[in-house]
């Protein structure tokens, strides 16, 4: 049982990695195909010659694009991820470290929120359905779905930050908790949403199963049947879902951290495009495939530790 669930594990572990040297090659390739010099945007049009050719052999672009590849992989191995050509002593695995902790904190943040919402409302409308609380909650979760999160941000802001002046601009100065609600707000709707129709519908079919009627029949009804006896069964697709979307949750903080002028990996990611930046940027999508593939690997692990029958031999 236990070689079994090792093995898969392995596999997954193979595939995830294979994946994330296809995104950093396929990353690797297309900022080369970006047209314009990167030494000239981050230089200027009126450098020397003595500096452009230094900035150029210390991002390696008079190297074959093999080599600079090699070279990338390197400095992966080294652990630096690269070093900042007008600061050699400062790496780009510092600099992604002392943002890193925002992003976290973010995404945990949409990830609970989402979470709470998403599964708390499944449950009501499964509850509920057919009702005029299971349409609403339908019709809302439909609503929540069509709303990116680079559209609800500027809402946001205009309606909290501009109309009722209830929290200053982004950039003016550290917001404590509202510098974390509101970008959380931003990119939560979407996957509370998903949350909540997988939710109901799983809960739906749990609601039919014979246990359940068996429980009935021994006089458990109410929130207690659906909290005690269905909901532990109805998780396991939620919580596949959930694991998918926590990587969604990082692909938009990108967007949001940059709107709310908020520290984080997708600012720096940002910041390293618009600067054409090659080591600040490869180190960020490096950074960002490791945490798709550690959510995804923990989603396999947490599915295994919810469905018994992940853990068997048949399985």
């Amino acid at each position: 049982m236990h070689r079994t669930l090792l093995q898969r594990l392995v596999l997954r572990l193979v595939a995830l990695g294979s994946s994330v040297f296809a995104v950093l090659l396929a990353v690797f390739i297309m900022l080369r195909l970006i047209p314009g010099d990167p030494v000239t945007a981050m230089l200027g049009e009126e450098s020397r010659t003595a500096d452009r050719a230094a900035l150029t052999h210390c991002l390696r672009l008079d190297l074959p694009l093999h080599r600079q590849f090699l070279g990338f992989l390197g400095d992966i191995g080294s652990g630096t991820l690269g070093r900042y050509c007008d600061a050699p002593d400062q790496t780009v695995a510092h600099e992604i470290l002392q943002v890193f902790p925002y992003t976290v904190a973010l995404a945990c943040t949409a990830f609970l929120l989402a979470a709470t919402v998403g599964i708390g409302a499944g449950v009501w409308a499964a509850r509920r359905a057919g009702s005029g609380v299971d349409l609403t909650l339908l019709s809302v979760g439909m609503i929540a779905l069509s709303l990116p999160a680079f559209w609800v941000g500027p809402m946001l802001l205009l309606l909290f930050a501009q109309t009722l002046r209830f929290t200053p601009p982004p950039g003016d100065a550290f917001l404590g908790w509202t510098d974390l609600i509101f970008p959380a707000l931003a990119i939560a709707p979407a996957m509370a949403a998903r949350l909540m129709r997988t939710t109901r519908s799983s809960m739906l079919d749990v609601l039919s199963a014979p246990f359940i009627t068996a429980a009935r029949a021994r006089g458990v009804s109410g929130l207690r049947l659906s909290l005690k006896h269905a909901l532990g069964a109805a998780l396991v697709p939620v919580v596949s879902v959930a694991g998918l979307q926590l990587g969604g949750l990082l692909a938009g903080a990108i967007v949001v951290e940059k709107i709310f002028s908020r520290p984080g990996l997708g600012s720096l990611l940002l910041d390293g495009l618009f600067a054409r930046n090659y080591p600040l940027v490869q180190g960020c999508v490096l950074v960002i495939a490791l945490l798709f593939v550690l959510s995804n690997l923990l989603t396999d692990l947490v599915h295994a530790a919810v469905d018994p029958r992940m853990r068997s031999e048949g399985a």
